[in-house]
């Protein structure tokens, strides 16, 4: 629908488009247009004459009829794996904390890692003609996702598809297990049990590659005893640790892929009588809150988290307004933090 009018609501009367507006201030409607939208060339005389005017009226854009005519909606959509977790929670924030001032909305969908509703909201936000999506990439390998591809943009976040032409933001996953697991050997460990997601993505497979190089530079061999693969919660480490006590296998340091598992391996550990870190050393992953504030405070690795959003929200945007993207695979740095658990 070309050329759709766009009304404005003078308060207490009827709407008003565009074109009455430009009459208004002497101007042609393409001017009143690219002022509103803070797109193209206009003086600040004709700015602040159309803003004046607007602001006097009440102005209140039609958002159906502007979508109409400019084929976009102003808003992008995010799918994350589970919003209740902290360390996803923050980078949504920094993303919409992005969005909000260039005019946009965001529709944030939780999939709970579950495969039908990823599925289900892939296609409502496809019908819902959303600009842009930032992806958390939650399951295995779908062909959906390379559909919408071709008809809106694209970033993936924290989790790498391996796609051709994927634009992705990450931390450096690989470099964070290596400093988990040598701050470990450092602190004079030699057995070290890693607590790592059954479902496997990138982020896993990083971090365990660099378990397992750190291993390997520091010459202590690997023991597949001491892998423990679970779904990313305290219980569940609690659990396998428990079980590893019970079983008698012997270990000193324990490698959490996030701060949750870690916070679970510490209540096994306090439930057995195994002092932290006199006995059994443990590092986490991600620095979210819990691992600052428990007791023993967890030495874990941070990721920015901002950044992550940021810059995620950015190339998002970019892409949205047609620019190329030069480097499509940003790999952000890690730190490790060391507190009591080391």
């Amino acid at each position: 629908m070309t050329g759709a009018t766009e009304k404005i609501k003078i308060k207490g009367t009827k709407s008003i488009s565009i074109k009455e507006i430009a009459k208004i201030c002497g101007v042609s409607t393409a001017t009143v247009s690219r002022v509103l939208n803070d797109n193209g060339r206009f003086s600040d005389e004709t700015k602040n004459k159309v803003l004046r005017t607007v602001e006097k009226l009440g102005y209140k854009t039609n958002n159906i009829a502007k979508s109409l005519r400019t084929k976009k909606t102003r808003s992008i959509g995010i799918i994350v794996p589970d919003i209740t977790n902290e360390y996803f929670a923050n980078i949504i924030l920094a993303i919409q904390n992005f969005f909000f001032p260039q005019g946009y909305s965001v529709l944030v969908y939780n999939t709970n890692e579950d495969q039908g509703k990823e599925d289900l909201y892939l296609k409502d936000l496809e019908a819902k003609c959303v600009d842009g999506l930032i992806y958390f990439f939650c399951m295995e390998d779908r062909g959906q996702i390379d559909a919408i591809r071709k008809k809106i943009p694209v970033v993936f976040v924290d989790r790498n598809p391996n796609r051709k032409g994927a634009v992705v933001v990450e931390s450096d996953n690989y470099t964070g297990g290596f400093l988990a697991t040598e701050e470990l050997i450092k602190s004079g460990c030699r057995n070290i049990v890693i607590l790592r997601h059954i479902l496997t993505n990138s982020t896993i497979v990083g971090r365990y590659k660099g378990y397992r190089d750190a291993l390997n530079k520091y010459g202590i061999p690997f023991n597949p005893d001491l892998v423990l693969d679970m779904y990313v919660n305290a219980n569940a480490s609690k659990e396998a640790i428990c079980r590893l006590i019970e079983c008698g296998i012997a270990f000193d340091g324990i490698f959490a892929c996030t701060d949750w598992l870690a916070v679970g391996a510490l209540m096994a550990l306090r439930k057995h009588n195994i002092k932290v870190p006199q006995q059994v050393k443990v590092v986490g992953f991600d620095n979210v809150s819990i691992s600052e504030y428990s007791s023993p405070s967890i030495t874990t690795i941070n990721q920015d988290k901002t950044r992550l959003g940021e810059i995620a929200a950015q190339m998002l945007l970019d892409m949205i307004d047609g620019k190329s993207i030069d480097e499509k695979n940003i790999i952000l740095p890690v730190e490790l933090i060391k507190r009591e658990t080391t």
